[in-house]
């Protein structure tokens, strides 16, 4: 990995991030199981210490599911201003060794170290000094994975967690990947992975022994990708400019609802937390999406694409307001509602979307 042809990245994705920074602030958490979320009969967990993981508990869990596993959860309600404070400061230490690094969440990045400031000779070694650094100067552990593409960086990062770091050479990329079940392959979700299962696609092995005309007749316009990653294979460069095509949040209510003027407040709050992104970002899209969600679990979606950008909050909450109306009334309950802006179609800043509750992906 040390040719100067052969890119080094490395990926960095900090352990267990929202729970372990609510552990760093409050010594009474340290070793209990937490879970980061609304511990409400309608909640969900946003984040899951590794006590708790022991138990089953995960990220997108419902808080009742959650308790059942793991009596002893401790629910700690999220604090975003915290999270994001603490995601620059790890964001400004990945700066003094590459400008090129490229987000994909608040607690994970991708970063190019090929060239990097520092000079360090290898992608191991400059891992290490990050994650040192990030444990110095935040009392908080990252995981690296380090390799010559994207794809295999993010699979090695989940190596040797938490606090540790797997490199994938050029040499062992293509053999490494054929170990791996495809259900870990990032791309490849859950619908995707028991399709592939279906199909006897069980490893990577599995995978890169159909022929393209196969995986074309089964997956369409992905085959190419699969195909591609099946071989170690990932030419998508760290791309520091890459936009975002929405942002969104949503959020699950304690109780179903049906009275217009609750379904509109919990619409509103969705609305305003979305234009919270907006301003910072500096990000205006031109069109709303409104999603619903009713009792039976059953989910529908209304949009409305506006001549110009949506350039004020009053704008983006009566467009929210006027889409939620539109299914009014309501056949059944509602238990969720949630608000997109998207089609920015401008370079707008990279900023990071919003899922579940406001909370930052």
């Amino acid at each position: 990995m040390q040719s100067d042809t052969i890119r080094k990245i490395i990926h960095v994705d900090m352990d267990a991030f929202f729970a372990s920074v609510e552990q760093r602030d409050d010594p009474s958490l340290r070793g209990r199981p937490v879970a980061v979320g609304h511990g409400a009969a309608r909640g969900v967990v946003a984040a899951a210490s590794y006590e708790a993981r022991v138990f089953g508990v995960r990220s997108a869990m419902a808080s009742v599911t959650a308790l059942r596993k793991c009596p002893e959860l401790v629910f700690v309600r999220p604090r975003f201003e915290v999270y994001r404070a603490v995601s620059r400061h790890i964001h400004s230490i990945f700066a003094d060794y590459t400008p090129l690094i490229q987000p994909l969440s608040l607690d994970e990045a991708y970063l190019d170290v090929t060239e990097n400031l520092r000079g360090l000779p290898t992608a191991w070694a400059t891992a290490r000094e990050i994650r040192g650094r990030i444990l110095a100067e935040t009392g908080l552990t990252a995981s690296a994975g380090i390799s010559y593409n994207k794809f295999l960086a993010k699979l090695a990062s989940s190596q040797r967690k938490p606090n540790g770091q797997f490199a994938v050479t050029p040499e062992m990329g293509e053999g490494w990947v054929e170990t791996l079940p495809v259900s870990r392959f990032h791309g490849v979700g859950p619908v995707t992975a028991r399709r592939m299962q279906a199909l006897g696609i069980e490893t990577g092995a599995d995978l890169r022994a159909r022929p393209m005309a196969f995986l074309q007749a089964h997956f369409g316009s992905a085959a190419a990708w699969y195909h591609g990653i099946a071989r170690g294979i990932d030419h998508r460069p760290v791309d520091p400019d890459r936009t975002r095509k929405s942002s969104g949040s949503e959020t699950t209510f304690d109780r179903d609802l049906r009275a217009p003027e609750e379904i509109e407040a919990g619409v509103l709050r969705m609305a305003d937390d979305v234009w919270e992104w907006c301003e910072k970002a500096q990000a205006f899209g031109r069109t709303v999406t409104v999603k619903v969600k009713f009792a039976d679990f059953r989910q529908i979606t209304r949009s409305r694409s506006l001549a110009g950008a949506i350039s004020t909050q009053a704008q983006l909450r009566q467009a929210s307001l006027d889409l939620v109306r539109s299914i009014y009334p309501p056949r059944d309950g509602i238990r969720l509602v949630g608000v997109t802006v998207s089609n920015f179609g401008g370079a707008e800043a990279e900023a990071l979307p919003l899922f579940g509750d406001g909370m930052p992906a």
